[in-house]
């Protein structure tokens, strides 16, 4: 614990400057970089929207949730002057400590995050407190991607294309693509040039990270000795081997806050109000038409009406559930805990997220990995990051790599990807704070990592991005300050346990190349508690593994499907308007009706640049 108390105190040393004033000159070397960082962490605090004292009773839009979707959408509907916009966010303003890519991990413990939890059973999160997995949300401007690990990815083209398949009209892939482009700077020089995938001067800055250990470049090697290319995987395929792309500017993160609120701190027809949670929408249940919603902010409870709608940005687990607070949902769950039922509709349905394993464990014999201890005892990689906001500070939580596959068909370029890999150069499990993070229990952490805590090593995370199996959200009381409860058993359907075991095979022969060889690279093979009754990698021990290590890459969405009229499960229709509800529409990730094979952040802004379209359209402009 020792580690992790130096780690806060560095924290806390950062915020300390940010909450005084020490003259320049009292200050040098390292603690120069500090102070310089955190005048520029105040700049961006002074460049974020303020929070609305007074604000009015009424406006022409009312958007919950300032998150990836939220934001942009904001951004958009304030473009046209004589509408009057409100953005009610549940967290507060950004700190600038959020802006340090190497501590995305840590910022779960803080308030800045939901901290929502599965809801307990015996198929997985077996090896985790409680057997629960950890959902992490943001919980402040900028949402999620204010606590991300920042990592920019949109997907497959057939992924959109299923969309509209399923009936979505305009939402495939030819449709998309301009949003994808509408809101990208593209900053990496030899992929920008493709202007048919790409382009400059949106919102989004696109870029590498500026800093990489040895183990970025070996992974990119040990792809092409696997036989696959290195690859931009926002362009044409998304087969192969890539560095990560993220969305960060000028070395540090780039949250959805930053990238589409800043600049429009000034427009007089927008209003923010943080710390304000919405507890209902406001529905006539004659007309069966959203007027407004009811807030509360330091324990005031408030009522403002819109005009022409409320749009729901909330994210995947908080829309559903202030539907389903506000009697839009399953009518018979909505009986059981009196809720008045205005619309039965899905509602917390079709729940998915991308399965992933706590990350396979690579000990190598030199020291090319981050360490907790290295990044506490070398005064260069925090100087640099001040100073040059480059150095091991700016990986975002130490992922480097990203690789894409289609297991279906392995040889294809052009594939259809299902699975991922994910390159961390640290061992995620064996951090001695981490572990926490993702949800183990002490008992394994003492079992399998405790004795490799300081020793070099690298992660590999399998993650599967077209998961077959789906989830549930469910409300716990009528009460909006329960958090609802999430039932995911990530292998409800079993081909996504086979799917797994096939994954894992995968980042246990990518460590085998000479590549990564060339450090003696070995997986740390002490048996997961629980599962030492199977033979050491054989299937059936990968499967058990699974159930005991899986959790989440926090991607979660569909919980308000799309879907055209005649789908039994659609919540919201093409146009992202609540079924059988006037005035209402849900812009976030909870609409996706089936997950594309994409971190979910990128997905979900372009989401809301389209929607931002319909309701200009649909309201004249």
């Amino acid at each position: 614990m020792n580690k992790m108390i130096k780690l806060t105190t560095r924290l806390i040393f950062l915020m300390f400057f940010a909450k005084t004033s020490l003259p320049h000159n009292h200050m040098g070397g390292l603690a120069e970089g500090l102070f310089k960082f955190v005048q520029e962490g105040t700049m961006y605090l002074a460049e974020e929207p303020p929070d609305q004292i007074n604000i009015h009773s009424e406006y022409d839009f009312i958007i919950v949730g300032a998150g990836a979707a939220g934001s942009v959408i904001a951004n958009r509907l304030t473009q046209i002057p004589e509408w009057r916009v409100l953005l009610i966010e549940a967290g507060e303003r950004e700190n600038y400590a959020l802006d340090i890519p190497i501590l995305a991990l840590y910022l779960q413990f803080t308030d800045v995050n939901w901290k929502y939890k599965s809801v307990p059973n015996n198929n997985v999160c077996l090896s985790m407190e409680n057997k629960q997995c950890p959902f992490a949300r943001g919980k402040v401007m900028g949402g999620s991607t204010s606590i991300n690990l920042m990592i920019s990815s949109r997907g497959h083209r057939r992924n959109y294309d299923e969309w509209e398949e399923m009936g979505n009209t305009g939402w495939g892939y030819k449709d998309v693509l301009p949003y994808f482009r509408q809101i990208e700077d593209m900053t990496i020089a030899e992929f920008a040039i493709d202007e048919k995938y790409h382009s400059t001067g949106g919102e989004v800055t696109i870029s590498y990270v500026p800093h990489r250990t040895a183990l970025a470049d070996t992974f990119i090697q040990g792809g092409k000795e696997m036989g696959y290319r290195f690859i931009d995987y926002n362009g044409e395929t998304q087969i192969g081997f890539s560095y990560l792309q993220t969305f960060t500017r000028n070395g540090t993160r780039l949250s959805a806050s930053r990238a589409f609120l800043h600049p429009i701190k000034y427009r007089t027809n927008f209003h923010v109000k943080k710390k304000s949670f919405v507890t209902k929408i406001m529905i006539n249940p004659r007309t069966k038409t959203a007027y407004g919603v009811e807030f509360v902010c330091d324990s005031k409870r408030y009522i403002v009406r819109a005009k022409k709608e409320v749009i729901l940005s909330a994210g995947a687990v908080n829309s559903p559930q202030l539907l389903m607070l506000s009697g839009i949902g399953p009518k018979k769950h909505l009986n059981e805990l009196n809720i008045p039922v205005i619309q039965d509709l899905k509602v917390g349905y079709n729940f998915m997220d991308h399965p992933t394993m706590i990350p396979a464990t690579f000990l190598i014999n030199q020291s090319v990995s981050l360490t907790i201890e290295d990044l506490l005892n070398d005064k260069n990689t925090l100087h640099k990051f001040t100073h040059f906001h480059s150095g091991p500070f700016s990986i975002p939580a130490a992922c480097e790599g990203i690789a894409f596959f289609d297991s279906k068909n392995l040889t294809n370029p052009d594939g259809d990807p299902n699975m991922e890999l994910a390159l961390f150069s640290s061992a995620i499990g064996a951090d001695i704070v981490l572990y926490k993070m993702v949800g183990l229990s002490d008992e394994f952490y003492k079992s399998v990592f405790k004795s490799i805590k300081d020793a070099h090593s690298f992660s590999i995370a399998p993650i599967l991005v077209r998961p077959k199996s789906r989830g549930r959200i469910t409300l716990k009381s009528s009460n909006p300050y329960k958090k609802p409860l999430i039932y995911y058993d990530f292998f409800e359907n079993p081909q996504d346990l086979e799917d797994m075991v096939f994954l894992i095979k995968k980042a246990l022969e990518l460590s085998k190349t000479p590549a990564f060889q060339k450090f003696g690279t070995k997986f740390h093979d002490i048996p997961v508690p629980g599962c030492e009754h199977h033979k050491f990698g054989s299937d059936d021990y990968w499967k058990c593994a699974a159930r005991h290590v899986c959790t989440c890459a926090w991607h979660i969405c569909g919980t308000c499907k799309m879907g055209p009229f005649w789908d039994p499960d659609a919540v919201v229709d093409p146009r992202l308007r609540v079924y059988g509800v006037n005035g209402l529409r849900v812009v976030d990730a909870s609409i996706m009706p089936v997950v594309p094979a994409a971190h979910t952040a990128l997905p979900t802004m372009m989401i809301a640049a389209k929607a931002a379209d319909f309701v200009k359209h649909d309201w004249g402009k």
